[in-house]
């Protein structure tokens, strides 16, 4: 049985403090910028067969069906799935079962911000790419748990960042195990036909905003600033998220 994390019983309180937020619209404004420079979003996906592994409320689902691809989308919450079904519009293939329970091989794999609540994120890992067809492509994000140790730190967090665990279940919203963004590259480097051909932070600049309120208030001017600095070296390793795309050989 998984023991990974499910949002069934906070469905709509992640839909509000998630996606009703600045941090929330700007990561999928990020993710689709990023797809669609790499053509995995606003292209005519219709020989592809897709997966939105962890598809969580549908955000990502409904902008790959845009591309006519043979759509699949798992999350390990029932209450999520029935939410996606309810306010998408089009033909996809909905199931609720964990990532380890992925056994169909597809073109493109979508896996954004699912690792961090998985017990295994490596493992999980491991097992997308093993469900990845020869030229295909996963687009991979996860909490990034050295971003999430700087955060605390810049905020004079520092006991939390000696004993994370103390807190790790009192926010059932805040991802349970992040990930580090240096292992995974490791990881992936090390894999025989794997070859990573996009790295970028997410939210380089957004979550540091000393005033808060210009998050909203100068939202535009901090997307395209994300989206200049979000790939460069060292900005890119201070995103919150980090997002990879990688090719299979």
């Amino acid at each position: 049985m998984s023991s990974d994390h499910s949002f069934d019983g906070i469905t709509q309180k992640f839909a509000h403090n998630i996606y009703g937020t600045t941090k929330g619209k700007i990561r999928h404004a990020l993710l689709c910028h990023y797809l669609s420079e790499h053509n995995m979003l606003n292209v005519d996906l219709s020989k592809k067969t897709v997966l939105d592994a962890g598809c969580g409320l549908g955000h990502m689902t409904r902008e790959i069906i845009k591309t006519n691809a043979n759509i699949t989308a798992i999350d390990i919450s029932a209450q999520s799935i029935a939410h996606a079904r309810e306010a998408t519009c089009g033909n996809v293939d909905w199931q609720v079962g964990s990532l380890q329970s992925i056994e169909s091989r597809f073109d493109y794999i979508y896996c954004h911000a699912v690792l961090e609540w998985t017990q295994a994120p490596l493992d999980s890992l491991e097992h997308l790419l093993k469900c990845l067809n020869d030229n295909g492509r996963l687009s991979l994000s996860f909490f990034n748990a050295e971003a999430h140790r700087f955060g605390n730190l810049i905020y004079g967090n520092f006991a939390y960042t000696e004993q994370p665990e103390r807190n790790a279940k009192t926010v059932r919203l805040n991802p349970q195990n992040p990930v580090s963004y240096q292992a995974v590259l490791n990881h992936l480097q090390a894999l025989p036909n794997i070859q990573v051909i996009h790295h970028a932070g997410i939210r380089c600049i957004h979550d540091y905003m000393r005033d808060v309120s210009a998050q909203s208030r100068q939202y535009d001017e901090i997307l395209e600033a994300e989206k200049k600095y979000g790939t460069q070296v060292p900005y890119l390793y201070l995103g919150k998220y980090c997002h990879l795309i990688v090719q299979k050989n």
